[in-house]
């Protein structure tokens, strides 16, 4: 692991790592033993499906099955081990940092893969822009301690200004890649490795002029700090491993996360808003529905209540009440989000609904959500995506919006490069 030089300044720290990669010649194929991040991956249907692709698929790492959680997370080490001695995964010959290229649905995504030099978010290098949950925390934390293996890269993005670092990721691609495949979801994957010296030296001048937020990965990067406390530095555990994003070349999607209130059903939740929002029920089909959600945004608060066969939009909520119900110690633009309304005003004031899993899923997929709450005689709250512009200019300022706020994708497939700290 190289470490920080005298001269290096506080911008990013990217180094080299020896990624562990799957052998192909030992899976069914690439594409059926990757996966979504552990936190896209919620249904059970969907766990199973994936561990149905291939016996080696990387959900038996990340969300290994057993009854305790000491239990589950020991059976990931072994797995771990075991296809490690199996020759299942393998170790690159040498450190290198990774240009990983995503594709499909309109989109074309580049990036590097690499060791990220671990910071707080008072150091300003790393910005999160979401709060995070303890014990989700503690579960990623006792994984990680337990197979001593970064599983997956956290997605983070930075504004980029055309330096070295860009001309390092196009020269890269039009090389023969290390691998290539296409996932179920019909996106294309390619990674490359960086071993040059002087293209390293160049990437990493490049990325120590930038900071970068973290678009996703907010409980992955807290636990990425917690471990570093654990050991003594130096360290392999002050890095972690991201893929770093530069979004003015690429600029990523950014999607709402849905609520699914799992006890409420609509009648009463529409009930509970008496006078304080206007409601109005919304014909035809979900995605016309959503394009009067984003209508009604351009105004101000809105959201789309849906679970008994129908959709109500809600919005233009009473001001008198806003002014009552959201915190005042914090900028207007935070005030002013859709999910700080949600959450401060709705789901606490007049919801009385406390932010704990059995009465709060959250929920990615549009259609998922509106099945779910039908299926469970719910509430899904429907919710119009953040500008990346807004969450970054939050994150810069040290203000952390409600949990699950964003959904910045494409994501990285989980399984192409893991990270061992062993091999460090």
């Amino acid at each position: 692991m190289m470490s920080r030089g005298p001269a290096a300044n506080d911008g990013l720290h990217l180094v080299p790592f020896r990624g562990l990669r799957y052998v192909p010649e030992r899976v069914g194929s690439l594409a059926a033993v990757t996966s979504p991040p552990y936190d896209v991956v919620v249904r059970p249907d969907g766990l199973h499906h994936l561990e149905s692709a291939d016996p080696h698929n990387i959900v038996r790492l990340i969300l290994p099955q057993a009854v305790t959680a000491g239990t589950r997370h020991r059976k990931a080490a072994v797995t771990l081990d075991r296809w490690l001695a199996e020759g299942v995964l393998a170790p690159d010959p040498e450190p290198a940092l990774y240009v990983y290229e995503q594709s499909g649905d309109g989109i074309l995504q580049r990036g590097i893969i690499g060791a990220l030099e671990l910071s707080t978010p008072a150091e300003g290098i790393v910005l999160p822009h979401e709060d995070v949950m303890p014990h989700v925390v503690e579960d990623r934390a006792a994984l990680m301690r337990t197979t001593a293996a970064n599983l997956e890269p956290l997605l983070l993005t930075y504004r980029g200004n055309g330096n070295g670092t860009a001309e390092v990721i196009e020269r890269t691609v039009h090389r023969e890649p290390l691998l290539a495949t296409t996932t179920e979801d019909g996106f294309h994957h390619r990674l490359w490795a960086i071993t040059d010296p002087g293209d390293l030296a160049t990437v990493s001048t490049g990325l120590a002029e930038h900071q970068a937020l973290i678009a996703d990965g907010h409980h992955r990067w807290a636990t990425y700090l917690r471990l570093r406390e654990e050991h003594a530095q130096p360290s392999p555990w002050n890095y972690g491993l991201v893929l770093l994003i530069d979004t003015a070349r690429y600029p990523l999607r950014v999607r709402a996360i849905h609520r699914l209130l799992n006890r409420l059903p609509v009648g009463d939740a529409l009930a509970a808003l008496g006078d304080s929002f206007r409601v109005r029920r919304v014909e035809g089909t979900l995605p016309a529905a959503m394009e009067a959600l984003a209508a009604a945004t351009s105004d101000g608060n809105a959201f789309l209540l849906a679970g008994d066969g129908t959709f109500h939009l809600v919005d233009r909520p009473d001001p008198e009440l806003l002014a009552r119900t959201v915190p005042a110690d914090r900028p207007e633009a935070w005030r002013t989000l859709d999910a700080t309304v949600l959450h401060a005003t709705l789901l606490d004031h007049l919801w009385h609904i406390p932010d704990d899993p059995e009465e709060i899923s959250y929920i990615h997929d549009t259609e998922a959500a509106v099945a779910q709450a039908q299926r469970r005689g719910g509430t899904a709250v429907l919710m119009h995506p953040v500008r990346e512009e807004v969450v970054r200019d939050l994150a810069r300022q040290g203000v952390t919006m409600p949990r699950k706020s964003t959904s910045f994708g494409p994501k990285p497939a989980t399984g192409l490069v893991l990270r061992s700290l062993a091999l460090d």
